[in-house]
């Protein structure tokens, strides 16, 4: 029976909006990414079926099927396909399910997924440019939809789903802030003791220097300070810049392939991906599909949310993650325990891949069994991929 395995990740280091990341091209930010995957993992890129790269934002620098390009800017064998994904948030988590999917199927036998955002370079919507990515018939089915007048041009608004996600589970101010805290905290304690240095391959920029670390951790925030902050979503809201993932660029990759065809070519399996689904919830709240893809990833694998080692689920906004402990009843403590999209950035094609790479690489570290990921994604969808340590 086949299976699929990773067998090697890497991630750029999380560039601050305008940040050190900012002049590198995103098809260039993607290739440094496929040269440290091959050379941590071994694979040689010619053995390589397929590329298959997430991307939100696929216009200008990250048009003309960027899957296809980064391929070629890493110098690869021009043998090697590319294909470009996007699933919102969860492109390049998508972009791993399509890898795990085809190598089980064996239509391929190695392939890359991952994925990249240079949201410095192309900001976020600057693919609907020119007209709204629906017609008429959406925007009909969803006229009435709570928290929207009818004369509302776009009844779907990721900040403001986050203060409805935020008043439906009641969530004050202060425990949004309280978990942005932490966020920044932990990441900030991971990066002091070089655990993200494992899964982090500079990047060289160019002035001549190189980008080693994340750039978003904000060591010296308080919460008086978050508690500044204005709430552009809601005038009465509680949701607030600081309580939000960070504009940011970055790329990340995986290899997945089989447990045989490891073995037959020398690669070391670090996980098995042993489930992955996609669900779907209510497209104007927009950020609560976490929820139901846990519980069809727990149902499909056989095991409840006690089984699982650590979580990993992507901090949008601070209401997502904590309206997901609460139905869940998962541990706090097993949650991002290196901190969020709040505290890391969320370049939003690569950000499933990256935090693929920090789950396995803390899963590695303590002896972690299982690990769970998953994210919401624009349309109200989510991704949830649960991943067993070999």
């Amino acid at each position: 029976m086949r299976d699929a395995v990773i067998v090697g990740t890497a991630r750029t280091p999380i560039g601050r909006r305008k940040g050190g990341l900012a002049s590198v091209h995103p098809v260039d930010l993607s290739a440094y990414v496929l040269l440290a995957l091959a050379e941590r993992s071994g694979l040689a890129p010619a053995d390589v079926d397929d590329v298959i790269w997430g991307c939100v934002s696929q216009v200008g620098e990250q048009s003309w099927n960027i899957g296809r390009n980064v391929v070629l800017a890493a110098g690869w064998p021009e043998s090697v396909p590319g294909t470009s994904v996007d699933r919102q948030c969860g492109s390049s988590q998508q972009a791993l399910h399509f890898a795990a999917a085809t190598v089980i199927s064996g239509q391929a036998d190695l392939v890359v997924a991952g994925g990249v955002e240079a949201m410095t370079r192309v900001p976020m919507g600057s693919s609907a440019t020119g007209g709204l990515p629906y017609g008429d018939l959406v925007r009909d089915r969803y006229r009435d939809a709570e928290g929207f007048g009818v004369d509302e041009p776009v009844p779907f608004n990721q900040g403001v789903g986050a203060e409805m996600i935020a008043q439906r589970w009641g969530f004050s101010r202060t425990q949004l802030d309280e978990f942005a805290l932490a966020s920044h905290q932990k990441a900030a304690a991971a990066q002091d003791v070089g655990l993200f240095e494992a899964e982090i391959s500079p990047v060289a920029v160019a002035d001549g220097g190189k980008v080693t670390a994340d750039e978003g951790i904000r060591r010296d925030t308080t919460l008086e300070r978050l508690g500044e902050l204005k709430t552009p979503f809601k005038a009465d809201g509680v949701v607030t810049a600081g309580s939000a993932s960070q504009i940011s660029d970055g790329a990340a990759a995986v290899a997945v392939t089989t447990s045989e065809w490891a073995r037959q070519h020398g690669l070391t399996p670090l996980a098995r991906i042993h489930t992955a689904v996609v669900a779907a919830d209510d497209p104007v709240i927009m950020l609560t599909a976490p929820i139901p893809a846990t519980a069809k990833a727990l149902r499909r694998a056989g095991l409840g949310i006690d089984d699982i080692g650590v979580y990993e689920v992507n901090e949008a906004f601070a209401p997502v993650p904590l309206a997901w402990l609460a139905e869940t009843g998962a541990d706090p403590a097993r949650l991002n325990p290196r901190g969020g999209a709040i505290a890391l950035g969320h370049p939003l094609g690569g950000s499933g891949a990256r935090i693929m790479t920090t789950m396995v690489q803390h899963m590695r570290d303590n002896g972690i069994r299982y690990g769970l990921q998953t994210m919401c994604e624009g349309g109200g969808m989510a991704n949830a991929t649960i991943v067993e340590l070999l």
